[in-house]
């Protein structure tokens, strides 16, 4: 496991109060996240609005006949 992961106290606690197996598994699946989070972070596009969104509303001034 790398740095990224549990630390040595965290899988020790996990390891004592769950047992063995099941403390490695959650080990194993958060470094998964860690490393797919990671992927997520390196590969972001970042999204620039060229249409104003339907939520922008263009004040219209209706004038009624005098």
């Amino acid at each position: 496991m790398d740095n990224r992961g549990l630390s040595f106290n965290s899988r020790k606690a996990l390891t004592v109060n769950i047992g063995e197996h099941a403390a490695t598994e959650l080990a194993d699946l958060i470094s998964q996240l860690l490393c797919e989070v990671e992927e997520l972070r390196r590969t972001k596009v970042s999204i620039t609005r060229i249409v104003p969104s339907q939520r922008e509303h263009v004040r219209e001034f209706i004038e009624e006949p005098v």
